[in-house]
């Protein structure tokens, strides 16, 4: 009997996990969209090429030594087969392979929020060089020190110092910022962005529809990217910790998309769509290191202190010439931070210092590695495209063909 109970909560966290991914997954469309619809017509072919490309190449580098780096094991998931891990000591609670799959979606992630504050400038084969490194070593390095377990450079251990990331506020969403910030101080501005004077030009996205599709398909991919993370659903206290994960998760999205609907009407005067589709963004982000502790209320007002951060630091990195269209730098980075350090604020075993040096520990590890990587692609193939194909727009010169020819070249 007890192991047939076994064998029940096996099949089901392992479905569970899988179910989790698949919605994981499903988020690598939300961004796609997103992206494709905050960028000018003439670049979505080239967005679209970069984020199907980036899924691709995360799950390759990630199977081939990324999850091997991260967790221990052998590369190539050699020791993965039909009946579990070869050689484990002990039975796990769900397939080995099921837990690969969740993960490397979230390797994914990491990528897809470099690829939209770069978006039409960089090189297409640029791009994709750089992930292969951030997703075969760069992420699964600092994933390592976190989730993995291990001493960072044999110096300190992130978990003795109490440091506490549930989902990855810090580990996925400001990871994937700090490479981009990387990635866009090197490549620099958008021509016609800022003017000789200082002064700033907005460059509207040529499909809103798309891109509150695309959020859309996150709110709901982020149910798995939070939801999963309990990690089992086949237990009365599992079940009751994923339904308040989902709960938590749904309600900071509300908040922050309220929150940054309502500071632009103040700031602009007018409802900004974008800025409420990077509220609830941000809502999402500030409560993934820590969606399991709050209140409902806490977690609504999590999101909102989000939303509102996140409408200020698209307009200060704005001020300060750091030119990302989708503003994800300020979503995934900055309220990324938010979200590691509002986790001790409803839970008592998160210390707060743990928290500020796991942060500096992931931040400067992406940002320096991601800098000196980039620095070597753009030495070898350089980075940007020429000033005439960034004005004809990236679709032609990178990938020959533009996603509406119909309206011939719209800029």
């Amino acid at each position: 009997m007890e192991n047939e109970i076994f064998q029940l909560q096996y099949a089901l966290d392992t479905f569970y996990f899988l179910v989790c991914g698949a919605l994981v997954m499903w988020m690598a469309a939300g961004f796609s969209m997103l992206e494709a619809g905050l960028v000018r017509a003439k670049n979505t072919t080239e967005i679209l090429t970069k984020n199907v490309a980036l899924y691709a190449i995360a799950c390759t580098m990630y199977m081939i030594c990324g999850y091997a780096i991260m967790y221990g094991g052998d590369i190539f998931l050699s020791t993965i087969t039909g009946d579990g891990v070869t050689g484990a000591e002990e039975a796990a609670t769900y397939a080995p392979s099921a837990d690969f799959f969740f993960q490397v979606v979230f390797v994914a992630t990491a990528m897809s929020i470099v690829s939209g504050a770069v978006a039409e400038r960089m090189k297409l084969w640029a791009f994709l060089a750089f992930a292969v490194v951030m997703t075969g070593f760069i992420y699964p390095m600092e994933g390592s020190w976190t989730w993995g377990g291990n001493s960072v450079f044999g110096m300190y251990n992130l978990g003795d110092l109490g440091f506490v990331d549930f989902a990855g506020s810090g580990i996925v969403h400001m990871a994937g910022a700090a490479a981009a910030l990387a990635g866009v101080m090197l490549v620099g501005a958008r021509k016609g962005k800022y003017g000789a004077d200082g002064s700033i030009h907005p460059i509207p996205g040529a499909n809103l529809p798309l891109a509150t599709l695309g959020t859309f398909i996150l709110w709901m991919g982020w149910f798995g990217f939070n939801g999963g993370s309990v990690l089992a659903t086949a237990s009365v206290e599992s079940a009751n910790a994923v339904a308040v994960v989902f709960m938590n998760t749904n309600a900071a999205a509300a908040g922050g998309l309220i929150a940054a609907l309502i500071t632009a009407r103040f700031m602009f005067g007018k409802a900004d769509l974008t800025m409420a589709l990077n509220g609830a963004l941000a809502g999402l982000v500030a409560i993934t290191a820590g969606p399991d502790t709050p209140t409902a209320l806490q977690a609504t007002i999590f999101g909102a202190i989000g939303g509102v951060l996140v409408v200020f630091s698209i307009i200060t990195l704005d001020k300060l010439k750091i030119d990302d269209p989708v503003g994800a730098i300020s979503v995934h980075g900055v309220v990324g931070l938010l979200g590691l350090l509002l986790v001790p604020v409803t839970n008592s075993d998160v210390s707060f210092m743990g928290q500020i040096i796991g942060a500096l520990t992931i931040f400067g590890w992406v940002f320096i590695t991601s800098f000196i990587v980039f620095s070597i692609v753009k030495a070898v193939i350089g980075l940007r495209v020429s000033e005439e194909e960034e004005y004809e727009g990236v679709d032609i010169s990178e990938c020959g063909m533009e996603a509406y020819p119909e309206f011939g070249g719209s800029n």
